[in-house]
């Protein structure tokens, strides 16, 4: 499709309409979904498939968006020990917040004590209704967790949607291409214009996200029902204020370290969010995540290595949720934990969080292997928190995007590789010279 060069090229883009901006499409779609949810809770329900279709759309490009990113990311670099050193300094980020996120969530739950006084029989809990989580998380092992990150074949990486197996298998191939020098030229210039073309489509697929949100809100609400919350009010609310004191006094705290201010990197990506907030799954915005923080000045080397990888590795989110929830059930089930009991549940949690990355319904998946090996507290207690996790569900993965997204900057910092002024044109929604004419294509179509 041509494109007449206008004046507009030389200054910023005309402003869309309002009714135009996603974040507010989707913004309606959420509302719209609560009330036919709750309203007409049969009708609800019968709109999951909007819901799943979308994440299935999304999850259709996610493999070859991250294994493009990668490899050009890799490869256009040609030094790898840079690829090390940014890769060691992702890693210790997550470690670290990971690891805090997990104290956190500790010590709310020994200070707000959200289970207490609930006097909870664990023979009278219904175990089979958390059977199908526990049977899953004995499943799942670090052994074959770590062995499961290598896939059958390397095309098998882009087509089982394992994120881990792509991501290993790009590492690599960018790695490979990067050593050839210049006869992986040719290849890396066709792997680039392919990379341009899997991104439209992936502005064409966001184009359906506002259905998408109505179909899952609609379920959730109408499956679920808001008085779902009402017995486990307490604990939901907790769950929500302490991640937004995370969100926005810890992660607040390293993004002003950094440069950049919390309330503006979500402001920037309240799109997003708010598909993150109408679809549970913070996979839904994956590729949205990589193009919006290239737009901010990282790299797409460090945006292709921190941003997958933190999917499976920085879940700041989930690892408040495990050890709230966890010392919740104990409490409700009159289970006092000592220190040091408390202390062996932080250090399986640290570990079982890593062994279900990349598996549906991770959260619970964890918390039902953490109990399993905790004995003093009954993996029947989860029963209890069954009926409301899909709500807190969506908390997890906000926390866990907006998480991501900082750990992208603050890593991109750290190499002294983040152009500040790209930073600060994306969080005031200046549009540049060079993206002028791509977008005036994409609002054409």
């Amino acid at each position: 499709m041509m494109i007449a060069p206008t004046s507009a090229d030389s200054g910023p883009a005309t402003p869309k309409p309002w009714y135009t901006h996603l974040y507010l499409q989707v913004l309606v779609a959420i509302a719209a979904g609560v009330l036919l949810g709750h309203f007409a809770p049969s009708a609800g329900e019968a709109l999951k498939p909007l819901g799943d279709a979308f994440i299935k759309l999304v999850k259709m490009v996610i493999a070859p968006v991250i294994f493009l990113t990668i490899v050009t990311g890799i490869a256009g670099m040609r030094d790898l020990q840079s690829v090390g050193r940014v890769a060691g300094k992702a890693f210790a980020y997550f470690l670290f917040f990971s690891t805090f996120a997990l104290i956190v969530g500790m010590v709310v739950a020994n200070v707000v004590r959200p289970g207490a006084g609930l006097n909870i029989d664990p023979a009278t809990l219904d175990a089979s209704k958390v059977s199908e989580f526990a049977a899953k998380a004995h499943d799942t092992t670090i052994t074959g967790f770590l062995t499961g990150i290598i896939p059958e074949t390397f095309l098998s990486s882009l087509t089982e949607g394992n994120i881990l197996q792509t991501l290993f298998v790009a590492i690599l191939f960018g790695i490979s291409l990067a050593l050839v020098g210049d006869r992986g030229t040719p290849v890396l210039t066709l792997l680039e214009n392919i990379s341009v073309a899997f991104f439209r489509l992936v502005s064409i697929l966001m184009r359906a996200a506002p259905l998408g949100a109505f179909g899952a809100m609609a379920f959730t609400i109408g499956k679920y029902g808001v008085g779902a919350l009402a017995n486990l009010a307490f604990l939901v609310g907790t769950f929500y204020l302490t991640s937004l004191i995370f969100v926005l006094v810890i992660l607040g705290i390293v993004a002003r370290l950094s440069g950049f201010s919390i309330f503006r990197l979500i402001a920037y990506l309240k799109a997003e969010l708010l598909l993150v907030l109408g679809t549970s799954s913070s996979e839904s915005a994956l590729p949205a995540l990589i193009e919006k923080m290239e737009r901010a000045g990282c790299p797409k080397s460090i945006v292709g290595l921190v941003v997958p990888t933190g999917y499976s590795f920085n879940l700041d989110g989930t690892n408040i949720y495990m050890t709230l929830a966890a010392l919740f059930i104990a409490q409700a089930c009159n289970v006092e934990l000592t220190l040091d009991q408390q202390l062996l549940l932080l250090g399986v949690a640290m570990l079982s969080s890593k062994g279900a990355a990349g598996v549906t319904g991770a959260g619970f998946i964890t918390l039902a292997a953490t109990l399993s090996i905790v004995p003093s507290v009954p993996v029947a207690g989860m029963a209890l928190i069954l009926g409301v996790d899909r709500f807190m569900s969506e908390c997890r993965s906000l926390t866990n995007f907006i998480g991501n997204a900082v750990a992208t900057i603050v890593v991109s910092r750290w190499e002294n590789a983040l152009d500040e002024e790209a930073l600060e044109n994306a969080f005031a929604g200046r549009v540049t010279r060079e993206e002028a004419p791509v977008l005036r294509a994409v609002a054409a179509e």
